[in-house]
């Protein structure tokens, strides 16, 4: 989770090779009236998100009865996303919905949006984004990473914060994590 430019995808792109986990782009389950809106610099409101984050929870639903873990990259900006998301991820099934969140300055956000080349969501969204931003609270399942190391360091960090949570069970060695880009 994390505002736009925060390395979401680059990081799950790791974490996903790392694991053999199954990942999705939240971006890719907008509806394109959210893509068009938001490369149009509207920022998206409530009732924008609603349904996004409903398919969103769908996908993480089907990972969970099916046996599978997964990872999805989402903003998850308020509190109340992160509850519909974790409410797909219901605690009898063993299973549970951690967030990774990405922290970064405006600055830093604001270098990588405007130097990033392949993507829908203009740097113009930032403050948008980040008003919206609800501090995970202390009883929510939220690991934050600032994002100043090279990613694959930030991937390390969340198997590391992962591992301690008792939420992975894998024998990486992190010595030897790492992903060519």
């Amino acid at each position: 989770m994390g505002v736009s430019g925060s390395g979401k995808s680059t990081v799950a792109g790791m974490l996903s090779a790392a694991l053999g986990w199954e990942l999705v782009e939240g971006d890719d389950l907008h509806p394109a009236a959210n893509i068009a809106k938001m490369a149009d610099g509207d920022p998206l409101t409530d009732s924008d998100r609603w349904p996004w984050l409903a398919r969103i929870a769908q996908w993480m639903e089907v990972q969970v009865r099916t046996g599978r873990s997964g990872i999805v990259t989402c903003s998850a900006l308020k509190r109340s996303y992160r509850d519909v998301l974790r409410s797909s991820v219901p605690e009898r099934t063993g299973s549970i919905a951690t967030f990774i969140h990405l922290v970064g300055t405006r600055e830093q956000l604001h270098q990588r949006l405007i130097t990033r080349l392949d993507h829908f969501m203009p740097a113009g969204l930032l403050d948008s984004q980040l008003r919206t931003l609800e501090d995970p609270t202390p009883d929510e399942q939220v690991v934050e990473i600032g994002i100043d190391a090279p990613p694959d360091q930030i991937a390390r960090a969340a198997l590391a914060a992962l591992r301690l949570r008792g939420r992975l069970r894998l024998d990486l060695d992190e010595d030897r994590f790492s992903v060519q880009l």
